[in-house]
């Protein structure tokens, strides 16, 4: 097929196309086939939206049963049988046995959507407007959303000033040794400090855009105590961490803390379909109905593959066990790399949790240079961080162990060849 067409007629904001410049066609598990039928082994899956892999067989079953049953496909925020199948399996599979009592809202089909919808429940639920956020933090590209967002591209992208929140360092940012909540705790303290007291505080627990920066277990902790002692909401952003990336359903069980509101996205759907929820305190649940609107809140498509999901996967701790054996796996690959790379000349490190990993190779131009190496031999993966210096591990959680091994060696040659370059 001709991609000349297409970069002649799709606009200039595409990006994923310019890093894997084929035509896909098919795709199967952790498995990705072009139009000329090359095979790649994906590790983007959707850039975390397809954690069970590409059409899942239980999950695809299940939708095409409810299309050839007349099931409802759009019904705005009516109730049908696929929301109350939904929500049923949510709170038995997820939230009681976790001793977590939330209600749900469907804000949109995007985590944006979600995001947008927890920051204006925080500031209405509270009465105060100022959102705290972190350095190298991504909750979307919509103008609430961006105001929590930190980097500098896509604010300049918005032509307008993105106000509404204020930006604390980052567990890490500022070195190890040093606890950066210090900051904010001092912060929340000093009446001159000219941060305005906020309705939330608004984290991912592990960074993804950002550059697979990991929140410690102790960080996370304090954390929630000093939203407790000064009466500020906690909301956890777990849009692509969430659904079982990190080695648990909720990034956050790690820490053994309870978010006041949680957003998700991404592979709630567990199928690539469109789909976000936000999860709330009960007592949070201050909407009147119809103030946070969207025509798109009732795919109910995404509802009868996520209810799969759900009772497949989540059922007992089996499948996430299965994940943090894989993240061991691909940890101690990386930390190999790392220290290949370090070895010769190119600092280089490894962090993560779960099958949430990065290799940092501290520039975007080593990294650039070993991911299309790493393409041009069959394996698509992507990078991030500030500068696009981390290479990024967002495998489909149900990759073989044959099919992640050779991933891992693919990736290998190609730091070998872009070292030897």
């Amino acid at each position: 097929m001709d991609t000349q067409y297409l970069e002649n007629i799709e606009s200039n904001v595409r990006t994923y196309s310019r890093s894997f410049p084929v035509i896909f066609d098919k795709a199967q598990g952790a498995r990705i086939w072009d139009a000329d039928g090359n095979e790649y082994l994906d590790f983007l899956a959707g850039a975390g939206t397809l954690n069970y892999g590409h059409n899942e067989s239980d999950l695809q079953k299940a939708l095409i049963d409810y299309i050839q049953s007349g099931g409802i496909v759009h019904g705005l925020d009516m109730w049908t049988d696929a929301k109350y199948q939904f929500f049923k399996t949510v709170e038995e599979i997820l939230l009681k046995p976790r001793g977590l009592d939330y209600k749900i809202q469907l804000p949109g089909p995007t985590g944006t959507n979600a995001v947008e919808a927890a920051i204006r429940l925080a500031r209405h639920a509270t009465g105060r407007k100022n959102i705290i956020t972190f350095t190298n933090g991504f909750h979307g590209v919509t103008m609430g959303a961006l105001a929590t967002t930190g980097n500098s591209k896509f604010r300049q992208a918005a032509e307008l000033p993105a106000i509404g929140a204020q930006f604390m360092p980052y567990d890490g940012y500022l070195g190890e040794g040093v606890d950066t909540l210090d900051y904010l705790e001092k912060a929340l303290t000093d009446s001159s400090s000219g941060l305005d007291k906020p309705a939330a505080v608004f984290f991912e627990t592990v960074q993804g855009e950002g550059g697979i920066n990991v929140a410690s277990i102790e960080w996370m902790q304090r954390l929630e105590r000093l939203c407790k002692a000064h009466d500020i909401l906690m909301i956890v952003d777990d849009i692509q961490a969430g659904c079982g990336r990190t080695g648990k359903f909720f990034s956050f069980e790690h820490a053994d803390i309870k978010p006041d509101i949680i957003t998700n996205s991404k592979s709630i759907s567990g199928f690539g379909l469109p789909f976000a929820m936000v999860l709330m305190r009960r007592d949070l649940d201050v909407w009147k109905a119809g103030e946070y609107n969207g025509t798109f809140r009732g795919f109910n498509f995404a509802m009868v593959t996520a209810t799969a999901a759900l009772k497949k996967y989540w059922s007992d701790d089996t499948f996430e066990k299965d994940i943090q054996r894989k993240g061991e796996i691909v940890k101690t690959r990386y930390q190999k790399l790392a220290s290949l790379i370090s070895d010769h000349g190119h600092p280089a490190s490894e962090r993560g949790r779960g099958l949430m990993r990065g290799l940092d190779v501290k520039t975007g131009e080593m990294a650039d240079k070993i991911t299309k190496r790493a393409f041009k031999k069959g394996l698509i993966i992507e990078t991030c961080g500030h500068d696009g210096n981390v290479i990024k591990c967002l495998c489909s959680l149900t990759i073989t162990g044959d099919e992640l091994e050779k991933a891992l060696d693919i990736l290998e040659d190609s730091v070998k060849d872009a070292l030897a370059a």
